[in-house]
């Protein structure tokens, strides 16, 4: 069935859920109910509220309303008496929505009816309940009334819907995997981060096992970077609110960033972004063409107004820590330095083990003179730049018009996780704006001023957001490298312990991140929780191992490698954890 044809089924569905809320909770104000990518939702006030054991009531209504084969009717009504009905009606929110309408000088509006139920709708829909594949209600959460939290909180179903019984159990097959994966969850199971109301909402605290994994993705960084001839620096998390302003961050940006505070009589903000602390760093010396380029980064932590709505443990945050470069440069070398980002990238992705990506052009909107810098040409060619970069690398594209930055177009890389979702994770974004607009300047071979030119770039973007795509993508079984235990040695029983503390001991001066499993619990129960904990080895020893001084070894997953040396063990397990350098 053509995608099209799917959402008016699911935009259908939904009205048909309202319905069915109506005759089991005939007190309920109707929010909005609109199809969504992977299926539909509707908001209602309903006077009790309802909870998860609810949605089989409503389910088992709803197909018995389908069964009847109800027509999806269409009226075209004038905006006065389309008030007069939902005021009868005591339908607040729909009261609101209409008046909203009129302002803008709307003289009709639609209605459709199904039923006894009648909703302010612009369709389409399909035209009977008979239409409608087999649907299956989700989950039931909160959500305030046009996204405002000076508004009430409605109570939002979520359901989904398909053109088949088996494209619906093949969804909630992938929904379950992605429940398990869900990266909050495995969080807290896995023992990698805490977000507690004390602190503050959207601000995660990483623990010993969390942190481990961010630093060793933070050091690989550096190494590639250093490697690369970047620069690395420090930068405080507050400004003075007037260098936003003239970065143009305070127009484009203002509803990201944190209401100003004051010092010493004068204003400042929590940073929301590095880039105007880096180009401190550039002006503070006259700059000579010979010294270019200049590639200056740091992990930089940055903080961002999210609505408590819209946070989302690790993947959405208030503070968030950007792997942010900046390169100045001259236009000449705009290509070398793309081309050099673009293979720092691939090596992340390598060690990473992210094969499924694809990389999108992302280009302004030039009708959107709010949102961009209005100089078409210069952001012409910007974009054409970036493009013949693309292209000379033969690296395949699609283009996103509206997509880019306020200040510069940029190469964004989606990324595939296991479960096939897509996430937007490495950018460059080349700016011809900002160098001019903060007088920024290198004296050329000919002793004259000129500006440089700007390559912004994100390795990975947010670590928090990349620590959280990883943790669902590996559904937290980390490769070797990012494994917060590497291997854990497992003595069978009491009197093995000596002996699998030497093995312990061993490892750790081996630089190996292990654990000794040394309760008085089975053999069996501490592989159990080794799984659980998606230890990547896993060394048991008894009384052949203690005997004949080896090792047997088991691998995440209920692999058995079986009875080794403990320099084989060493000289395998540092094979696994250096492999992310291989290309």
């Amino acid at each position: 069935m053509a995608k099209v044809d799917l959402e008016k089924m699911r935009h259908s569905c939904s009205h048909l859920m309202a319905a069915a809320v109506m005759e089991l909770y005939p007190k309920t104000r109707f929010g909005i109910g609109p199809s969504i990518e992977d299926g539909f939702y509707y908001d209602f006030d309903i006077p009790d509220g309802l909870s998860e054991e609810d949605l089989f009531k409503i389910e088992e209504k709803m197909r018995e309303l389908a069964e009847k084969n109800l027509k999806f009717e269409k009226a075209e009504t004038k905006i006065d008496e389309a008030l007069k009905i939902v005021k009868k009606l005591g339908q607040t929110y729909k009261v609101e929505l209409i008046q909203d309408l009129k302002k803008e000088g709307v003289k009709k509006v639609i209605f459709y009816k199904l039923g006894d139920f009648v909703d302010l709708c612009e369709g389409p829909h399909v035209r009977t309940t008979k239409e409608i594949g087999p649907f299956k209600l989700l989950s039931v959460t909160g959500a305030y009334w046009r996204g405002s939290e000076e508004n009430p909180m409605l109570t939002r179903i979520y359901g989904t819907c398909f053109a088949s019984k088996s494209a619906l159990e093949k969804y909630l097959i992938h929904r379950e995997e992605t429940k398990k994966r869900d990266h909050r969850k495995l969080g807290v199971e896995l023992d990698l981060f805490v977000i507690d109301n004390n602190i503050g909402k959207g601000l995660p605290l990483f623990t010993p096992k969390g942190n481990i994994i961010r630093q060793e993705i933070l050091d690989y960084e550096r190494k590639l970077e250093e490697e690369a001839g970047f620069l690395h620096v420090w930068t405080p998390h507050i400004a003075k609110s007037k260098l936003y302003k003239l970065t143009g961050h305070w127009q484009h940006y203002r509803e990201m960033m944190y209401a100003p505070f004051g010092i010493d009589e004068e204003e400042y903000v929590l940073k929301p972004m590095n880039c105007p602390h880096h180009y401190a760093i550039y002006s503070s010396r006259q700059r000579s063409y010979k010294e270019l380029p200049i590639r200056i980064t740091e992990p930089g932590t940055c903080y961002r107004y999210e609505k408590s709505g819209e946070l989302t443990g690790l993947i959405r945050a208030r503070a968030l820590t950007i792997d942010d470069s900046h390169i100045l440069m001259t236009e000449k070398q705009i290509e070398q330095e793309s081309i050099l980002c673009i293979q720092l990238v691939e090596k992340m992705y390598q060690a990473f083990e992210l094969k499924d990506y694809y990389v999108r052009l992302s280009l302004n909107d030039p009708s959107d003179k709010i949102k961009y810098i209005a100089d078409q040409k210069i952001w012409d060619k910007a974009g054409k730049k970036l493009e013949n970069v693309l292209k000379k690398q033969k690296i395949k594209y699609v283009v996103a018009k509206g997509e880019a930055s306020f200040y510069g177009p940029k190469i964004d890389y989606m990324v595939k996780d296991s479960l096939g979702r897509e996430w937007q994770m490495s950018t460059l974004q080349l700016d011809l704006f900002m160098a001019k607009r903060l007088n920024l300047t290198y004296i050329d071979k000919n002793g004259e001023k000129q500006h440089p030119v700007i390559l912004h770039r994100g390795l990975t973007g947010s670590i928090e957001r990349t620590i959280g795509f990883l943790i669902e993508h590996y559904g937290g079984a980390f490769p070797a490298w990012l494994s917060p235990v590497q291997a854990v040695v497992i003595p069978i029983t009491d009197k093995h312990n000596k002996y699998a503390k030497q093995i312990y001991d061993t490892l750790i001066n081996s630089s190996i991140r292990a654990k000794l499993d040394d309760r008085s619990q089975t053999t069996s129960a501490k592989i159990r929780d080794a799984e659980i904990q998606r230890i990547p080895y896993m060394l048991v020893v008894g009384d052949k191992e203690v005997k004949a001084k080896k090792v047997n070894v088991r691998t995440r997953g209920e692999k058995v490698l079986g009875s080794m040396s403990l320099e084989k063990f060493l000289s395998r397990i540092k094979q696994d954890i250096v492999k992310k350098r291989q290309v």
